[in-house]
């Protein structure tokens, strides 16, 4: 609802007020004014026409004229403070309606204000950890990827055990220069191994960390085989 239509009373329901700009205010002016009323007094903090539209423009539908309007009206009646700072006009609600404060409340204040400032440090400092557990996690292969590869580096296994089972058997038939280049690259896999398991270790862990049920379950749930299922070990190199 736009505030702004013409209508033949005032705030309170009696003979139409006269604005700064020689205007009358209209029954949807006056509820406009209110609402900008009981806003300020409940926020009390300085805000420009700018600031109190965008703030209040959403839920109530205001215009940006009838909010101008209705400031400049509370202002000229004295239920809100107007100040200018250059082509700048600053409102802010009335403080003689308010009790005052004791130097003991301040300080009172001061301590909460400090309190919760260290508060929300830590949970900015929470929320960036885990903002980049979040990223790493999303980079690294989803369950369906992970499960795929197992696949292949163990069919790729298979293939370089019997190889190796063969060169063993036929060590005659095997050059020293052949010999070597295997055992290169058993050593190659074999750290590959060790290194692929620690990452999803590591990874595990950070899912682990918020994850409301045991390692075991998780496990299961994901359908991740671990070497302890198949009951084999990284071997030494």
């Amino acid at each position: 609802m736009q505030c702004g239509a013409r209508s033949s009373r005032g705030l309170n329901g009696s003979r139409p007020s006269v604005g700064r700009v020689g205007q009358k205010m209209s029954k949807k002016d006056s509820g406009c004014a209110d609402i900008i009323l009981a806003y300020l007094n409940e926020k009390n903090r300085p805000y420009s026409a700018q600031d109190v539209f965008g703030n209040l423009q959403k839920e109530h539908g205001f215009g940006k004229t009838a909010v101008v309007k209705a400031l400049e009206y509370l202002a000229q009646e004295g239920k809100i403070k107007e100040k200018v700072y250059g082509k700048q006009k600053i409102y802010f609600a009335d403080q003689s309606q308010f009790p005052d404060v004791s130097d003991s409340d301040l300080r009172d204040m001061d301590s909460r204000i400090a309190d919760l400032s260290g508060q929300v440090q830590s949970a900015s400092h929470s929320c960036r950890q885990l903002d980049a557990e979040l990223k790493e996690l999303l980079s690294s292969l989803t369950t369906a990827e992970m499960m795929s590869k197992i696949q292949e580096l163990k069919a790729e296994c298979d293939r370089y055990r019997e190889r190796l089972l063969k060169i063993k058997s036929a060590a005659n038939h095997v050059t020293p220069e052949e010999r070597e280049k295997v055992y290169k690259q058993r050593s190659l896999y074999v750290k590959e191994w060790k290194k692929r398991k620690r990452l999803a270790t590591d990874m595990m862990g950070a899912v682990l960390e918020g994850y409301p049920k045991s390692k075991k379950q998780f496990l299961e749930e994901v359908g991740v085989e671990t070497d302890e299922d198949h009951k084999v070990t990284v071997p030494n190199i």
